[in-house]
């Protein structure tokens, strides 16, 4: 039988992978046999990112190529996308990862500039990517992209209601560009809940114990949990699924006990 979550062949892109959940995705997208791009806006720690997994992967360093810059960089986000090419031939999957959040508390007190640094970030910069992959490979020859969203996105957190509000904005987004960009394109979306990263740490370091209590499955989230589901709808045994949104987040909002926050 095929086997239908082979990437072998396959280019992918994946934003903000140095680290936590873009790491896991490049790992997961490398161990089903693509190769991958990796970014990031520090240089040492991408290059170590990528060294670690093509080992990680038992593949030669010519499955992995790390490209830093900002992903609010309209000359970055083409030089990614170019590279992967002329790396690889194509570029077949976009995972847009990247995030931030500066920003906590009320709306009412929040630094407007600040918000706009997120939604430049989590929301233009995934659209500019999205328009720079179908520019050089997807509008031609078709693909997958997935955006990385958050329960942020689903549920008010009364603390990162800018994050939460770019979240659902990047919701928005991923419907409609799948309506847009189809039948060559799929475009869907995950959204984890608090995910074992450094980025997360902050929401549940203070007392793990407690954030736990509100899963029903009875563990925070790990990288991996978020890389398969991702791996899964890039692939083609996703292949009649496009503008989802896939929830991770143990079960916590059905439930009704968990208050959202930053994957």
């Amino acid at each position: 039988m095929t086997d239908l979550t082979s990437l072998a062949g396959r280019a992918a892109l994946v934003t903000g992978a140095s680290r936590g959940i873009g790491y896991g995705v490049a790992a997961a997208l490398l161990a089903r046999g693509a190769s991958v791009t990796i970014t990031g806006r520090r240089a040492p720690e991408l290059d170590a990112a990528a060294s670690e997994l093509a080992a990680g992967a038992g593949v030669g360093t010519g499955r992995v190529l790390a490209v830093a810059g900002n992903v609010g960089d309209a000359a970055h986000r083409a030089a990614a996308a170019e590279a992967t090419v002329a790396a690889f031939g194509s570029l077949d999957v976009l995972v847009n990862n990247a995030g931030i959040n500066p920003q906590h508390g009320p709306l009412v007190e929040a630094d407007l500039d600040a918000v706009r640094r997120i939604l430049d970030v989590n929301v233009v910069a995934a659209l500019g990517f999205v328009q720079q992959a179908h520019r050089v490979w997807m509008g031609a020859h078709g693909g997958a992209v997935v955006n990385v969203a958050s329960v942020a996105a689903l549920r008010p957190t009364g603390v990162i209601g800018a994050y939460g509000a770019s979240k659902a904005a990047l919701l928005t987004l991923t419907e409609e560009l799948a309506g847009q960009l189809g039948p060559g394109v799929r475009v869907n979306a995950v959204a984890p809940a608090v995910v074992r990263t450094r980025f997360a740490e902050a929401l549940y370091a203070h007392d793990e114990a407690s954030v736990v209590a509100g899963y029903p499955l009875g563990r925070l989230g790990e990288p991996a949990d978020v890389a398969e589901a991702v791996a899964f709808l890039v692939s083609d045994a996703a292949s009649w699924v496009t503008g989802a949104t896939l929830r991770i987040d143990g079960g916590s909002l059905s439930a009704g006990r968990h208050r959202p926050g930053p994957r």
